[in-house]
């Protein structure tokens, strides 16, 4: 099976009872040299198994976990009944009303795990989230914009600095199934007690990138962003400015996706990465005042790009 950059999967028969088997890699599958702990699989075992306590569903179940070997076995969960969001989306099927539920499940998550010292204790992955996240996307961008280098170094020390709530870390489409009873998150290898901003930027960035990849459902994919950051903004409690930072936070990981060292891989034209790395720019050095400003933005340069 396909473990994607950071990990390898197998499937396996149990008892009769078909299972995923993942493994974490210390060497990520990139073009850059990107390696990371490998016992970043237990906070991933972790996350999963709090985040289903506190939406029931919203993870699979951890059946046998292994440590000191860095694996987990957790259910195979049929494509058929379980396809994931982010091929529905490439292939333009955009639901609004999922991205709303998308959004609602990740503040649950944040709400509920808000200044818990259990949690922070258990999720003190300051060093692994800055390897895998901060260095390889905010920091390692930086170094290959020096205009934009103060801006993203402060992006992500003021990210690191915040130690809020319980972050999934990687809550990208290709890692939430559209399940029969609403969204279930895997892949959390980041997870991390820091900043919750940082969810909704990163899976929020990806709406937007989607516009590029399947132009024909651009307006479906900025309804999935507008459904997602409202539907997380009518959910979230005890946390204060997580839009602002989001916003701020988000042209960011857009440039990242682009110059980093995690590219997306369906943007390949240099016409459509200097379309987002002129987005991103003029967004880091105005920064927007909310996500409804920064969406306006984004959807006016794609007028103007039509109209062109």
């Amino acid at each position: 099976m396909d473990g994607g950059v950071s990990s390898d999967i197998w499937r396996a028969e149990l008892a009769g009872r078909p299972v995923c088997i993942k493994q974490a890699l210390a060497k990520l599958k990139v073009a850059d040299d990107w390696r990371a702990p490998v016992e970043r699989n237990a906070f991933e075992a972790a996350w999963l198994e709090t985040a289903n306590r506190i939406v029931p569903g919203a993870a699979p179940e951890v059946l046998f976990h292994d440590p000191e070997h860095g694996f987990f076995v957790m259910p195979f969960l049929d494509p058929a009944s379980h396809p994931t969001w982010k091929y529905e989306l490439r292939d333009g099927r955009c639901d609004a009303d999922f991205a709303a539920a998308t959004g609602r499940a990740m503040a649950r998550i944040h709400s509920a795990t808000a200044g818990d010292p259990e949690i922070a204790r258990r999720f003190g992955t300051d060093t692994i989230f800055h390897e895998i996240r901060l260095a390889p996307y905010l920091i390692a961008t930086a170094e290959r914009h020096p205009d934009l280098r103060p801006r993203l170094l402060a992006l992500a020390e003021n990210t690191a600095a915040n130690h809020l709530a319980l972050v999934h870390g990687d809550m990208s489409p290709k890692n939430i199934l559209v399940g029969p009873d609403g969204p279930i998150f895997l892949d959390a290898e980041c997870a991390w007690y820091g900043d919750p901003a940082f969810d909704l930027a990163f899976c929020l960035n990806h709406l937007l990138l989607k516009c590029l990849w399947t132009p024909a459902a651009r307006t479906g994919f900025l309804d999935c962003f507008d459904a997602m950051y409202a539907g997380y903004l009518d959910t979230i409690s005890g946390l204060d400015n997580v839009e602002q930072r989001a916003a701020d936070l988000l042209p960011g990981l857009m440039l990242a996706r682009i110059d980093g060292k995690s590219p997306v891989e369906y943007i390949t034209t240099d016409t459509d990465k200097d379309f987002v790395r002129c987005v991103a720019t003029n967004l880091l050095k105005v920064p927007p005042a909310s996500l409804a400003d920064l969406r306006r933005a984004w959807e006016s340069k794609l007028r103007g790009e039509r109209e062109e």
